[in-house]
């Protein structure tokens, strides 16, 4: 009867666990800020200024926009889980000081803005920004999508839905079901997943310039990861790395300017699909 006991509380525990990473599993995914800056408090040199817009389901959102000075392409930027439009602006800052166009895209949830975020709702958010943008005159083929962390799952959607000039993938992850899998290897962390972000899936179809980087220290998503995905991707395609790398300096280590050199190859055409 004792070890009866012991097997029902050891199966109730792991039922109980169970039960708490389904039911708050956005919160181990999704880290957003509550506060919202406005670009010129943040910098009033900068040339960003809001940029809003309508969701399909309704929700008024707000990113940052500067269009293109020098450079036919604007860059549009997918964030990670736990950044914000005021933790990317010192990133858009480079590309605008490099004369190219820069959009920050803000998600749901994020930034002060209203709903909650999710793999469908983050997908309608970048949906918005995108068709706004274009709306404007931008050309899809002068439109290039970046994503870092959590935002290559939707620079990867979007670039299965837009004929953009090129895709970036900073530290990407090749499912985020597969991420759970890996934080939770004794619950069936992979089935209960719902947003998926199955990156590994969508790759091989995508035929649009490519590059991959990714850190060799990174300590949240395995540089295998970014490996593989790039394996999977089409021709054209670059891959860059740093040792000395981890999950959010890549910047640091050398990237921009190889993201700089890959522009410039698409620019002038030394890069085509």
């Amino acid at each position: 009867m004792k070890i009866i006991r012991i097997l029902a509380a050891l199966a109730l525990a792991y039922l109980v666990a169970v039960t708490g990473v389904f039911v708050f599993q956005r919160s181990f995914l999704y880290f957003p800020n509550d506060t919202y800056v406005f670009p010129e408090t943040l910098d009033a040199k900068s040339p960003l200024k809001e940029f809003p817009v309508k969701t399909e389901d309704g929700l008024v959102l707000k990113g940052w926009y500067a269009p293109p000075k020098s450079q036919p392409i604007s860059i549009v930027y997918f964030h990670g889980n736990a950044d914000s439009l005021e933790t990317v602006a010192p990133i858009a800052a480079l590309y605008l000081a490099d004369g190219y166009g820069f959009l920050i895209v803000e998600y749901r949830g994020y930034s002060k803005l209203p709903g909650l975020p999710t793999e469908k709702g983050l997908y309608a958010d970048a949906r918005a920004f995108v068709k706004k943008l274009i709306a404007t005159g931008v050309k899809e083929k002068d439109i290039v999508f970046i994503g870092h962390s959590l935002g290559t799952g939707v620079a990867v959607q979007m670039a299965s839905e837009f004929h953009v000039k090129g895709l970036g993938l900073i530290a990407p992850f090749m499912s985020i079901s597969e991420m759970a899998r890996r934080r939770f290897p004794y619950l069936p962390a992979y089935y209960l997943a719902l947003d998926r972000y199955e990156n590994f899936k969508k790759i091989p179809s995508l035929h649009v310039p490519l590059f991959i980087a990714h850190g060799q220290k990174d300590m949240v998503i395995p540089f295998s990861d970014g490996k593989n995905l790039f394996a999977l991707g089409n021709e054209p395609k670059k891959f860059f790395y740093s040792p000395e790398s981890g999950h959010n300096d890549l910047y640091a280590h050398g990237l921009y300017p190889f993201i700089l050199d890959w522009l410039r190859q698409l620019v002038s055409k030394d890069i085509a699909p």
